[in-house]
């Protein structure tokens, strides 16, 4: 489908306009007179909210058409066609379909009798909460600024942080109905451009009437769709998302949400916490050793206690075994059935609590808890054991610093148990094989999910490993960043 240019005539842009934003009410058409002698006539167009007010003098249009009260219809076309006034990101049109892109993008767009092109004029743009702080990704030492829904406010925010002009941020427009704004953000001499290449050939490889958040896009985008394991890393942290353009990753950001991908992705970079490289080395690592205990209790732990209990008792001491069968005495149903029972009872708790707004809904998590468990207990429907097995794995799952990271373990989790209830041991060590060949073969954008578990050279000093190296020990970079710029540190030569 061709598109439309803009006529030198206003009267058949007007009605074009007029015609495209029928129904429209927050779409403003204003028809102006300007000029001293033989007066122009201009229209502007613009979303009400959207652009502030025309006459006020800080603001871009307020200038321009405070300007143009006094000015000739020369002085006017001068203006259009060079912006002699010096204002701030004008760009002309010659079709209407981009000047209806800039209009919708929360931007004025500016006609003329007898000018064949429009002319864009930013303004304060589309409502937004602004620079807040970082809800899911707290942090003890660090920044506390978090990304916002505006996609020029997030780049920023990156920009603040790496303020070199290798840093690049490409924009595109994705959904035909939505028009959704994504930006690209990586830094040019540590990028791979085969990598570059093959996230813009996947990102306009499919054509959909509207994206609404990152998360569409995730989906959309994969290359493993039937994987729970997500092959980008969500960040809501600008400083997160700077580290890893330190690293030679690309950063996507979508507008209308506050989270960044951060592509590609990798096992050990799930388990990462932003912090880890503001603290010692010593208690990072620990954490982090910490962080994997946490995700095998998370995914193991109901699996191997019914594993135990059901079929291997022998491996327990006599004292312990009798304490378990003391404790399941009475009650009726299946040891199964029973950690099944609390398990999806603690789903419930969870997402009543993330539900209901506010302080009210931390209360329901945390009572609602202790009185279904204690209720629970005293009703003989599951042993304390459960409960304590139950805890301890919700607990794990918590640990793990990425939230949808830890979402495909809790569906793993249902897996292991159902193989350690029916398998015994032998069905862990099967759900271990199978978790580790898919994970083996998953890909993100080329490069292996395992890594740097899977590469052939060695993990010293790049620190992407499960210890911490001590930060000046950390002179490499891993390997998404070009070998010639692998080098991220190293000492001055004393003069």
């Amino acid at each position: 489908m061709g598109k439309t240019k803009i006529s030198s005539s206003l009267k058949e842009n007007e009605t074009y306009i007029r015609e495209r934003c029928r129904n429209c009410a927050d779409i403003l058409i204003r028809p102006m007179r300007l000029g001293t002698v033989g007066k122009t006539d201009c229209l502007m167009v613009y979303i009400e909210v959207a652009v502030s007010n025309m006459m006020l003098d800080d603001s871009a249009l307020g200038k321009m058409i405070n300007h143009f009260w006094e000015s000739s219809p020369e002085q006017i076309q001068e203006f259009m066609r060079n912006n002699s006034l010096g204002i701030a990101d004008v760009k002309k049109f010659e079709y209407m379909e981009d000047a209806f892109a800039a209009l919708l993008a929360g931007n004025a767009v500016f006609f003329m009798e007898g000018y064949d092109h429009a002319m864009k004029i930013s303004s304060k743009g589309y409502p937004n909460m602004g620079v807040s702080g970082a809800e899911t990704e707290k942090v003890l030492r660090g920044s506390r600024e978090g990304f916002s829904d505006s996609v020029k406010t997030n780049s920023a925010l990156v920009r603040k942080r790496l303020r070199d002009t290798r840093m690049k941020v490409e924009e595109m427009s994705i959904g035909v109905r939505s028009n959704t704004v994504i930006q690209l953000l990586y830094i040019e001499d540590l990028v791979h451009q085969e990598l570059l290449q093959t996230v813009k050939d996947r990102l306009e490889e499919f054509e959909i009437d509207g994206i609404l958040d990152s998360g569409m896009l995730e989906q959309l985008t994969e290359e493993a769709w039937y994987s729970p394991f997500p092959q980008y890393q969500t960040t809501e942290r600008p400083d997160r998302a700077a580290q890893e353009l330190l690293n030679g990753k690309i950063v996507v950001i979508c507008d209308n949400t506050p989270y960044a991908l951060i592509l590609p992705s990798s096992f050990n970079g799930f388990m990462e916490s932003s912090e880890d490289w503001y603290h010692h080395f010593e208690m990072a690592s620990f954490l982090r050793v910490l962080r994997y205990l946490a995700l095998m209790t998370a995914v193991l732990l109901p699996g191997l206690y019914l594993a135990v209990i059901r079929f291997h008792t022998q491996i327990l001491p006599t004292n312990l075994l009798l304490s378990f069968a003391e404790a399941r005495e009475g009650v009726p149903f299946s040891s199964v059935v029973e950690l099944v029972f609390l398990e999806l009872s603690f789903e419930l708790i969870r997402e009543a609590g993330v539900r209901v707004p506010g302080s009210l809904g931390n209360a329901i998590g945390i009572v609602g808890g202790l009185i279904i468990g204690q209720a629970a207990v005293s009703a003989n429907l599951v042993s304390p054991i459960v409960v304590m097995i139950v805890a301890l794995t919700a607990l794990g799952g918590m640990v793990i610093p990425n939230e949808e990271f830890a979402s495909a373990f809790r569906l793993l989790k249902y897996v292991f148990l159902f193989l350690g209830g029916y398998l015994g041991i032998f069905g862990i060590v099967l759900g271990i094989y199978l978790t580790a060949v898919h994970l083996s073969g998953l890909l993100s954008f080329g490069i292996p999910y395992l890594l740097p578990f899977v590469k052939k050279s060695p993990i010293k000093d790049v620190g992407d490993g499960i210890l911490r190296l001590p930060f000046r020990k950390r002179r490499i970079r891993p390997l998404y960043a070009r070998q010639e710029q692998s080098l991220r540190l190293k000492r001055r030569e004393k003069s």
